[in-house]
């Protein structure tokens, strides 16, 4: 993103508030506000590879691995975040990308511990981006493969802001990174944090109509920022983002040849919640395959979307 989105209030709103202020509801099914993104499946060339950015350049330890696959975690969390799977001879994502996968993003729980990050990373002297979004600070980087990752931390939802249309403010802008080193206080990078999540995914889409439908009235999320050039952001909660979409890659659809995103997880709280989702997106159209206590759908660039219930998760 660059440039402001949206015009700035004079005021900030509390979290209470922003649940109800920002954004646009479906007009029919909605996903409960404690919707949040599980774990990310990625196709990747070279297993060894990958584990050896994953682990060392972003700080994630092995939960379980076979010859093929691993499952990675941060210290202390039983959960994988990220499943890397191999297949020997994939293509790298090209400069421009490919429909589906734009990045996937990784909250940490604290600035300090981002601050953390970005230290480390210089240490390491790999090169990442930057951004000021206003509602959160980022690095972007890419694996060995070319998939796009964000790092991140959130600023306090009693600061963020939205205009007179109930859309959030968020930007665009030059990142004060000595500040954020200054926040770590000197303490060393560890490796990914107890309370690391998973906070969004941003997909690369054909057509943000097209996304709108699926999304925001099938799947039920709330639609956030909706009127920056290329992109649409959808959420649940309040939350700034938990899905991006844009048109800022001519495609086509990522395949079998490419490294890409395999599927990625919305745990909802319960069952119900899964079943209602399901059936939404049914009447839709867009029928999901039942699987134990998780629904999948393909999203209209095939992209692959998981349902899971708080059962599963």
């Amino acid at each position: 993103m660059s440039g402001a989105i949206g015009k700035r209030s004079s005021t900030a709103v509390n979290y209470n508030e922003a649940v109800a202020a920002f954004g646009i509801r479906p007009a029919g099914y909605r996903l409960p506000d404690e919707t949040r993104v599980g774990t990310v499946r990625l196709q990747v060339g070279d297993l060894e590879r990958s584990l050896e950015y994953y682990m060392r350049v972003l700080g994630f330890h092995v939960l379980s691995r076979d010859e093929q696959r691993a499952g990675l975690a941060s210290h202390g969390e039983a959960r994988a975040l990220v499943e890397v799977v191999e297949k020997r001879g994939v293509k790298p994502v090209p400069r421009g990308g490919l429909l589906g996968l734009y990045h996937f993003a990784i909250l940490l729980p604290d600035r300090a511990a981002l601050g953390r990050f970005v230290a480390h990373l210089a240490d390491l002297g790999v090169y990442a981006g930057s951004a000021d979004h206003d509602v959160s600070e980022a690095m972007y980087l890419s694996d060995p493969d070319g998939l796009g990752i964000e790092v991140y931390a959130d600023r306090p939802r009693t600061a963020w802001r939205s205009d007179s249309t109930g859309q959030l403010v968020m930007t665009t802008a030059p990142l004060d990174v000595r500040s954020l080193v200054a926040a770590a206080g000197g303490a060393p990078w560890t490796g990914m944090p107890p309370g690391t999540t998973i906070g969004h995914v941003h997909l690369h889409v054909g057509d943000l109509g097209a996304a709108e439908a699926f999304y925001h009235r099938a799947l039920g999320f709330d639609k956030i920022v909706w009127n920056y050039p290329g992109a649409l952001f959808l959420s649940a909660g309040g939350y700034h983002h938990r899905l991006g979409t844009n048109t800022w890659s001519a495609g086509p659809p990522a395949d079998e040849r490419h490294a890409r995103l395999l599927s990625w997880e919305l745990l909802v709280p319960r069952r119900a919640d899964a079943e209602a989702a399901a059936r939404s997106l049914a009447a839709a159209g867009h029928v999901p395959a039942n699987e134990a206590d998780a629904w999948t759908v393909d999203d209209p660039w095939g992209t692959p979307l998981r349902i899971v219930s708080g059962s599963e998760s």
